[in-house]
Order: C-alpha cells, then structure tokens, then sequence
C-alpha cells in the first residue's frame, strides 16, 4: 500500500492541511482537530483503500485505519508538517466535560461521571498489575513450583499487589483530579487508612477511638468507595480554608487543615459508609449472578457494540474494580467485555468467509486477528460490522449465546486484566467455562454472519472535498431544513420582529452553521443562541429553538469560542435533536438581523442545505 498516497488523499479530502488545527493518533485511529468541519468530505474518505471508517465526536474527526495507522500517520506529520498532540489511549480517550451545576435532573449522569473519571487512572494501573500476577502464576504452575518461596516471587508480587493494595490512593487521586481540588490533599486522607499505626490495631483486633468517639477495625486496602466520599469531603475542606483562612497563611494552614478535617473523617465516616456502599455493591451482583447471571451476561454482551459506540461502556470501569476488590471476582462485566471483542471478531470472521474479494477477505482476517488476541475492536466495528450493517446481528446473537454459556459455566475473573485470549489466566480454575464462551461467541457470531451476508451496497465513486468559500456579502443557510415566515414562528418576541429582520427554519439537522463570514462575537455558554458579526458590519443572532435556555446547555454541543473568526457554513453548534424533541422542544431556529433597519431580501421559504447561499 502506498501509505504517502493515502495520507495525501486522507489530508486533501479533509480540507487540506491549513484546515487542521492538531493531529494525534490512539491505537486504531488518526485523530484530527479541524478548524472548519464542513470541509471534510466524510463520505469521500471512507471511500479510499485502507480507510475502515470515519467518526465525528469529542470535537475530533477520526479516521479509522487499524493496521495502517502508524506509516499513514507518520506520513501526515511528516509531509504536512502537521502540530502534533500526545498520543492518547485507545479504551480510555474521553472528550473533556464542562462543569455543569447540579441538579437533580443531571444528578444520576454527574454522580456516574464522577465516579467514571476517578477510576479511569486505576484501570491501566490494575490491568498492568493483573497481567504482572498472571505471569507470576504460569511461572509457578508450569515452570517451577518452588519459585514461590523464593524473595524474588515476593518482591514481585509485591510490585503486582502495589496497584491494588493502594486503591484508595490512586482512586483519591482521579477524582481529584476530576473535582479540581488539590489531589495529593485526598491522596494523604486516603492513605491515612493504609498507615501501619491503624492496620496494626486493626490486625490486632484492639479498639479504637478518635475525639473520644469510636473508630471501626476495617481493612481499607483494595478499597473503592472510601476514597471517592474523601476526595470529594477534602475538595470541599479546601475550598472552606482558602476562603476563611488570611493569604499570608493559606500555604500553610489551608493543607493542614485539609488533611486534619478529611482524616479525620475518614476514620470516623468515610471509610465506614464507603466499605457499606462497597458490600453493597458487592451484594447487588452476588444477587444477580445467582438468579438471572446467565441471561444478565448474555444481554451485557449482546448490546455492549451499542454501548462502546456511545462511550457508555466506561461507567462500567469503576463495577469491575470493585467486584475484583469485593467479592474478589467479576463474573459478569470483565466476561462481557471479552465476549464482546469475540464477537466482533468472529462476526468478521463470518464477512471474510462470505466475500470474493481477496484483498477484503486479508483485512478482514487481519482486523478479527486484533480483536481476539489483541481485544482492539474499533477496526472491526466502525470499519467492517457497522459499516456493512448484517453483521451487527452477527455480533449480538455471538455475544448473547457466549454470555450465557460462560456464565452458566461459573466464568469468573479474579484479577483485572486485558478483554482478549491474552488474558485468560486471569480466570484461573474457571478458564475453561470462557473458553467455551469464547468459542461459542466466535463460532455462533461467524455463523450468523456468513449466512445473513452483509450490505454491499455502497458507492464506490470517490468524490472531491467540499471546499467553498463565500463572499463577505453573501448570508447562507445555517443547517438543512424548510425555511419559514419569521411572523409564523410560534414566539411572539421573533415573530413580532422585537429583535429585528429575519428568516426561521424548521431543522432537519443537527448541526448549526455559521451564517456568513465574520466574527463570532456571542456565544452563549449553554449553546441555545449565538451571534455573529459579518466582515461588513451587520449583526446576525441565531436563536436555536424555542426556549431552549431552560435546558441549561443540555443537548447542545458548543464547536467554537466566543471571539473566533468563523466562515459561512463553518459549524457553530451541535445539537441531540432527537433528544430535545423527546422533551417537547419547538427546535425551530431563528436567523435575526439585530443592527439593520432595512428590508432584508432573503430566500424566505423551500428547502434548503447547509451553506446555501439566500441572497
């Protein structure tokens, strides 16, 4: 493959290079941040060889290449002499998240996302000490059984125990990290719980007290929950002493008095009610596994495809370490997760059995590869399942069958470890319950798959990149919709013209465009509203739906900074349409001239596309 070629291609149909802001890359993916999305010819890309797909989310345009990734990506930089940004983790990459208030509305999603971040820093932290523990167990069992005894076993077992020994710790640190607060003050609070003084008491079984008032013998090693009640306790500490205490002595006292207030609590409250919810967790799973186990696991697997396209699989994380903790296994998440990867791959399997192209079927063979020994599965999904629509069947009906095989088979994963074949020690006694899983996950996925077929359906004509620039004179249409009489918008302030001229446009998109070339000179944070000034001098508002303030920015995706220079047609906002109509919202968008007292003279109705010119 010609891999300079395919960078050239890639780079040209994403608007050229002068329109990329940065570049990186994950394990499976060219990730580009744009300066103009409406440039990218999405369709044209996932038309060239070697491309498995395209994916717009977090604010950056993805370019799926699984194997190809690294040559087409370091081709990019090198002949585009492109900024780079750090390489990011391929199952941990999340789009940054603004503080929102809380509410009770959102309460449940910022509890989860709270919870969410402060464990995504443990997570490669376990897995690597998991996949450490695995080889320590295959030396002892099929090397030398003696080893165990041996100080080197017992130095590096305690480098493999380190990162769940001291959970509450790194835990302490992600949320944080994820509060704003200073981590090394939680850090400290946490690690109070681990200190010999108190483990000792605890190993001995005396009783202790605090302030005269009695102190629980708990292990705390291995510990989720403790740690996310004391950093968000020690984030509020904080921010109590830096507003009571005078600036000369805040960088003494502020610390101490963090410390002081949170540990204390930690042995007091915290720790306790956390080592509650903790078994509590424990119990809920202990309930399912021993009831409906078997089909819980099986639908898990079945949808989880639908779940990883989201990124709702990651609330996930913080269930697995806290089953590996208590009750010192995961028989359904880490199970799911594997079964999943063998599905997909084994749906692609099932499309490289099918097809008649020859070069098709080595991809394919190529990406299942991934996803069963490496447990890489974006390939597979984006490039190959979903982008040929059947084999998604395939993928679910080989999740839903494996699922429920591995678990009626007792399929439990005692230590963290990677989803793929790689990672199957870390099953221990009950190995081969998920190797039957596996096996039926692959063999039923490749099945259905081969037998449905898949779409094949697709344009091959590759086209060139939307590139087009406007005229500072010329105002275009600000998404795809039916243009309306602004006097038959259903709110008497813009159809009465309080605000000034305009046009209203029932949308049939999710993006909101620019409407000229100018300045964004307003962007309200919630997303709801924004205004432009054209380089001629009007002033242009666009109202998105009909009190859509309420919503608090809920539903809207802000894609440019208050200040910027925007071209006609440059995307401006996103918005879930699907979910504002779901609340009852009249998503009718208002383009306004706020500066003008003249006639404005704009196509006023018919359909229209995003960047239609309307004067």
């Amino acid at each position: 493959m010609d891999y300079k070629k395919l960078a050239t291609d890639i780079v040209e149909n994403i608007g050229g290079a002068s329109n990329i802001k940065t570049v990186t890359h994950c394990m499976t993916r060219i990730r580009f941040t744009l300066k103009d999305v409406s440039k990218a010819n999405k369709e044209a890309i996932e038309e060239l060889n070697g491309v498995l797909g395209v994916v717009y989310a977090g604010g950056q345009f993805m370019v799926i290449l699984g194997q190809h990734l690294i040559p087409v990506y370091e081709s990019v930089v090198k002949e585009f002499n492109l900024t780079e940004e750090a390489p990011i983790e391929e199952n941990l990459d999340e789009p940054p998240q603004e503080k929102q208030p809380f509410t009770w509305k959102n309460a449940g999603n910022m509890i989860l996302n709270y919870v969410t971040a402060a464990v995504t820093p443990l997570i490669p932290a376990l897995i690597a000490g998991g996949m450490l523990k695995v080889v320590l167990l295959l030396i002892v069992t099929f090397i030398n059984s003696g080893y165990e005894d041996s100080s080197s076993y017992l130095l590096l077992s305690a480098i493999a125990d380190a990162p769940f020994y001291f959970m509450p710790i790194i835990v302490a640190y992600g949320a944080a990290t994820k509060l704003g607060g200073t981590p090394i003050y939680a850090m400290i609070s946490a690690a109070a719980l681990l200190h010999e003084n108190y483990t000792a008491m605890v190993t001995a079984n005396e009783s202790m007290s605090l302030f005269g008032i009695n102190v629980p013998g708990l292990s705390y090693g291995t510990s989720l929950l403790p740690a996310l009640l004391i950093a968000l306790v020690a984030y509020y500490a904080e921010k109590f002493f830096n507003k009571i205490v005078p600036g000369i002595f805040r960088s003494v006292l502020v610390g101490m008095g963090t410390i002081f207030v949170t540990g204390s609590l930690a042995f007091l409250i915290l720790g306790p009610i956390g080592n509650m919810l903790g078994g509590g967790i424990a119990s809920l799973f202990l309930f399912l596994e021993n009831t409906v186990g078997p089909i819980a696991v099986g639908l898990l697997a079945a949808s989880l495809p639908w779940l990883v396209m989201m990124g709702m699989h990651t609330a996930l994380a913080p269930f697995m370490a806290q089953l590996v903790a208590s009750p010192g296994y995961d028989s359904m998440i880490r199970p799911t997760f594997i079964i999943h990867n063998m599905a997909e791959g084994g749906a692609v399997l099932g499309v490289a059995a099918r097809t008649k192209d020859k070069e098709f079927r080595s991809e394919c063979i190529s990406i299942a590869i991934g996803c069963i020994v490496a447990g890489v599965t974006e390939p597979a999904i984006y490039g190959i399942n979903l982008n040929y629509r059947k084999p998604m069947i395939g993928v679910m009906a080989g999740g839903l069958a494996g699922g429920i095989i591995a678990s009626i088979l007792g399929a439990k994963a005692f230590i963290m470890g990677y989803s793929n074949i790689l990672a199957l020690p870390i099953f221990e006694d009950t190995i081969l319950a998920m190797v039957t899983g596996i096996l039926v996950a692959i063999i039923v996925s490749g099945i259905v798959t081969f037998v449905i077929g898949f779409d094949t359906n697709k344009n091959k004509n590759v086209t060139k990149p939307v590139v087009e620039d406007h005229n500072d004179d010329e105002i275009v249409a600000i998404s795809q919709g039916t243009l309306i009489d602004l006097e038959d918008v259903e709110d008497e302030v813009f159809s009465s013209k309080t605000l000034g001229d305009g046009i209203a446009l029932h949308l049939e998109n999710d993006i909101i465009c620019s409407p000229a070339n100018g300045t964004l000179s307003t962007m309200f944070p919630t997303g709801h509203a924004f205004g432009v000034t054209t380089n001629e001098g009007l002033e242009l508002l666009v109202h998105i739906g009909i009190d859509t303030v309420k919503l608090q920015g809920e539903g809207f995706d802000v894609l440019a900074e208050q200040g910027e220079k925007v071209r006609a047609g440059q995307p401006i906002v996103r918005i879930d349409r699907e979910k504002l109509q779901e609340k009852g919202y009249d998503l009718t968008t208002m383009l306004i001239f706020t500066n003008t007292n003249q006639e404005i003279s704009l196509k006023k109705t018919g359909e229209v596309k995003i960047g239609e010119v309307l004067n």
